[in-house]
């Protein structure tokens, strides 16, 4: 599994040095950049979605807080946030009629095939961990993470009220990092 190891001084005395934000960039950009396609599903929107998120990280580096997650988790929060972020603002302009740029297909001429390989045992690790979640819970965490859908916007389309919605992802959640965590172990 790909991880960002711990730097040795907290994140917010690293801001003015940057191989902390290299080494960031080098082992999460390939994730990011799924989670930003996954959302808005665009690859030209998403590689924006992802330049900008670590913008933001760079700049916002004090606000990190390792007591609520991982750099990793932290990290994949801003860019998920960004592409709901986006698609809502692309919502609201008037379409251009640009199509035929969207039918093109995106090929990375940079491939890294431990990365690859690496990230496809993590997808791996997270579909068997979805799996195993009662399905109201994976359901949540679907339209959450692979919709870009808001808490609000899930109980909607679920017709359930909105602590459900909170305590199901909540749960789902501390299911698959016991999971996972586990998984690291074995």
């Amino acid at each position: 599994m790909i991880s960002l190891s711990p730097p040795v001084a907290p994140l917010h005395d690293l801001t003015h040095d940057s191989s902390w934000f290299e080494t960031l960039v080098d082992e999460h950009s390939a994730i990011a950049y799924t989670v930003a396609l996954r959302v808005v599903g665009d690859p030209s929107i998403a590689e924006e979605v992802v330049q900008e998120s670590f913008l933001s990280v760079w700049r916002q580096a004090t606000s990190y807080d390792s007591a609520r997650g991982s750099v990793r988790t932290w990290l994949l929060t801003v860019v998920r946030n960004r592409a709901i972020d986006r698609i809502r603002s692309e919502r609201s302009r008037p379409t251009s009629g640009a199509g035929d740029l969207d039918a093109m297909t995106w090929l990375r001429a940079d491939t890294d095939v431990w990365a690859d390989v690496a990230a496809s045992l993590d997808r791996d690790a997270v579909r068997k961990s979805m799996l195993r979640l009662p399905a109201e819970q994976r359901r949540t965490l679907e339209l959450a993470y692979f919709d870009g859908l808001t808490h609000v916007e899930i109980a909607e389309r679920m017709s359930v009220p909105l602590g459900t919605v909170k305590g199901r992802m909540r749960m789902g959640l501390q299911k698959m990092r016991s999971d996972l965590v586990a998984g690291e172990a074995a």
